[in-house]
Protein backbone atom coordinates (compact mmCIF):
# COMPACT_ATOMS: atom_id res chain seq x y z
CA UNK A 1 0.00 0.00 0.00
CA UNK A 2 1.52 3.30 -1.06
CA UNK A 3 1.31 5.98 1.65
CA UNK A 4 -1.61 8.86 1.16
CA UNK A 5 -1.42 10.53 3.73
CA UNK A 6 2.28 11.51 3.32
CA UNK A 7 4.23 12.79 0.55
CA UNK A 8 7.03 12.35 1.45
CA UNK A 9 6.57 8.66 1.49
CA UNK A 10 7.26 7.36 -1.89
CA UNK A 11 8.25 3.67 -1.33
CA UNK A 12 5.51 1.24 -0.85
CA UNK A 13 5.65 0.17 3.25
CA UNK A 14 3.17 -2.01 5.33
CA UNK A 15 0.00 0.20 6.04
CA UNK A 16 1.17 0.19 9.50
CA UNK A 17 4.33 1.59 9.03
CA UNK A 18 2.72 4.30 7.09
CA UNK A 19 0.14 5.08 9.85
CA UNK A 20 2.87 5.35 12.75
CA UNK A 21 5.07 7.04 10.65
CA UNK A 22 1.90 9.95 9.39
CA UNK A 23 1.51 9.95 13.18
CA UNK A 24 4.88 10.36 14.11
CA UNK A 25 4.99 13.22 11.59
CA UNK A 26 1.65 14.76 13.10
CA UNK A 27 3.21 14.78 16.56
CA UNK A 28 6.10 16.51 14.92
CA UNK A 29 4.27 19.01 13.19
CA UNK A 30 2.13 19.68 16.95
CA UNK A 31 5.09 20.41 18.39
CA UNK A 32 6.97 22.86 15.66
CA UNK A 33 3.97 24.65 15.37
CA UNK A 34 4.73 25.51 19.11
CA UNK A 35 8.08 26.26 19.18
CA UNK A 36 8.17 28.29 16.12
CA UNK A 37 7.13 31.79 17.29
CA UNK A 38 9.40 31.29 20.58
CA UNK A 39 12.48 33.82 21.09
CA UNK A 40 15.92 32.53 22.22
CA UNK A 41 15.58 33.83 25.56
CA UNK A 42 12.41 31.83 26.12
CA UNK A 43 14.32 29.15 24.18
CA UNK A 44 17.44 29.00 26.64
CA UNK A 45 15.47 30.08 29.90
CA UNK A 46 15.92 27.73 32.73
CA UNK A 47 11.81 28.00 33.57
CA UNK A 48 11.77 24.49 35.96
CA UNK A 49 14.74 25.16 38.39
CA UNK A 50 13.90 22.77 40.77
CA UNK A 51 14.26 18.99 38.56
CA UNK A 52 16.90 16.73 38.92
CA UNK A 53 16.52 15.96 34.92
CA UNK A 54 18.95 17.68 32.79
CA UNK A 55 16.52 17.29 30.08
CA UNK A 56 13.89 19.20 31.30
CA UNK A 57 15.05 22.44 32.94
CA UNK A 58 14.59 24.71 29.68
CA UNK A 59 12.96 24.68 26.49
CA UNK A 60 15.82 23.91 24.91
CA UNK A 61 17.23 21.65 26.69
CA UNK A 62 13.98 19.67 26.00
CA UNK A 63 14.14 19.95 22.82
CA UNK A 64 17.67 18.65 22.29
CA UNK A 65 16.30 15.60 24.52
CA UNK A 66 13.52 15.09 21.88
CA UNK A 67 15.67 15.16 18.81
CA UNK A 68 18.42 13.18 20.02
CA UNK A 69 16.14 10.36 21.50
CA UNK A 70 14.34 10.75 17.82
CA UNK A 71 17.77 9.64 16.05
CA UNK A 72 18.11 6.84 19.14
CA UNK A 73 15.05 5.03 18.68
CA UNK A 74 15.60 4.34 14.67
CA UNK A 75 19.44 3.63 16.20
CA UNK A 76 18.13 1.29 18.80
CA UNK A 77 15.82 -0.91 15.87
CA UNK A 78 19.10 -0.67 13.10
CA UNK A 79 21.27 -1.91 16.13
CA UNK A 80 18.35 -4.16 16.51
CA UNK A 81 18.95 -5.86 12.55
CA UNK A 82 22.57 -5.98 13.39
CA UNK A 83 23.84 -2.58 12.54
CA UNK A 84 26.67 -1.21 14.78
CA UNK A 85 25.56 2.27 15.22
CA UNK A 86 26.31 4.88 18.16
CA UNK A 87 24.17 6.99 19.99
CA UNK A 88 24.21 10.15 18.87
CA UNK A 89 26.09 13.14 20.81
CA UNK A 90 23.42 15.95 22.22
CA UNK A 91 23.89 18.86 19.86
CA UNK A 92 22.41 22.22 21.70
CA UNK A 93 20.84 25.12 19.31
CA UNK A 94 20.09 28.94 20.16
CA UNK A 95 17.27 29.36 18.58
CA UNK A 96 13.96 27.29 17.59
CA UNK A 97 14.74 28.03 14.08
CA UNK A 98 17.41 25.22 14.17
CA UNK A 99 15.23 22.80 16.24
CA UNK A 100 12.69 22.65 13.81
CA UNK A 101 15.47 21.96 10.97
CA UNK A 102 16.93 18.96 13.40
CA UNK A 103 13.20 17.64 13.93
CA UNK A 104 12.37 17.74 10.38
CA UNK A 105 16.21 15.85 9.56
CA UNK A 106 15.40 13.19 12.67
CA UNK A 107 11.75 12.37 10.83
CA UNK A 108 13.07 11.85 7.49
CA UNK A 109 16.44 9.84 9.22
CA UNK A 110 13.37 7.66 10.08
CA UNK A 111 11.83 7.67 7.01
CA UNK A 112 14.71 7.16 4.87
CA UNK A 113 15.11 3.98 7.43
CA UNK A 114 12.16 2.64 6.83
CA UNK A 115 12.33 2.95 2.81
CA UNK A 116 15.64 1.17 3.21
CA UNK A 117 13.89 -1.70 5.21
CA UNK A 118 10.86 -2.79 3.57
CA UNK A 119 10.32 -6.58 5.07
CA UNK A 120 10.90 -5.71 8.40
CA UNK A 121 8.85 -7.18 11.25
CA UNK A 122 7.56 -4.82 12.99
CA UNK A 123 5.39 -6.67 15.73
CA UNK A 124 7.03 -9.21 17.98
CA UNK A 125 5.26 -11.45 20.30
CA UNK A 126 8.73 -13.10 21.67
CA UNK A 127 10.15 -11.21 24.31
CA UNK A 128 13.55 -12.74 23.89
CA UNK A 129 13.38 -11.00 20.59
CA UNK A 130 12.48 -7.65 21.61
CA UNK A 131 14.74 -4.45 21.83
CA UNK A 132 16.13 -3.69 25.30
CA UNK A 133 16.37 0.13 25.35
CA UNK A 134 18.49 1.68 28.11
CA UNK A 135 15.77 3.21 30.35
CA UNK A 136 14.75 -0.66 31.74
CA UNK A 137 12.18 -1.46 29.01
CA UNK A 138 11.64 -3.53 26.05
CA UNK A 139 9.95 -3.15 22.83
CA UNK A 140 8.87 -4.44 19.45
CA UNK A 141 9.55 -1.90 16.51
CA UNK A 142 5.80 -0.84 16.32
CA UNK A 143 6.40 -0.58 20.44
CA UNK A 144 9.54 1.79 20.07
CA UNK A 145 7.30 3.92 17.38
CA UNK A 146 4.32 4.53 19.36
CA UNK A 147 6.57 5.47 22.16
CA UNK A 148 8.55 7.80 19.62
CA UNK A 149 5.48 9.29 18.88
CA UNK A 150 4.25 9.86 22.32
CA UNK A 151 7.34 11.42 23.61
CA UNK A 152 6.91 14.32 21.25
CA UNK A 153 3.32 14.69 22.64
CA UNK A 154 4.88 14.81 25.81
CA UNK A 155 7.08 17.07 25.67
CA UNK A 156 5.11 19.19 22.93
CA UNK A 157 2.75 19.57 26.31
CA UNK A 158 5.26 19.82 28.84
CA UNK A 159 6.65 23.29 26.34
CA UNK A 160 3.45 24.47 26.34
CA UNK A 161 3.63 24.54 30.13
CA UNK A 162 6.93 26.03 29.76
CA UNK A 163 5.51 28.80 27.84
CA UNK A 164 2.62 29.68 30.43
CA UNK A 165 5.07 29.61 32.70
CA UNK A 166 7.32 31.82 31.44
CA UNK A 167 4.58 34.28 30.05
CA UNK A 168 3.38 34.06 33.98
CA UNK A 169 6.50 35.67 35.17
CA UNK A 170 7.26 38.30 32.20
CA UNK A 171 3.57 40.32 33.67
Amino acid sequence: MLNQGNDNINIELKGSVIALLDEYRKAIDELISVIKPINDKQLCELVDINTTDLDCKSIQSILTHVVCSGYGYIIYIENYIGNKKPRLEKVTYENANRYVEQLNLMYEYSINFFQENLNLEIEQLDNLKKINVNWGQQYDIEQLLEHAIVHVLRHRRQIVKFIKQQKKQDK
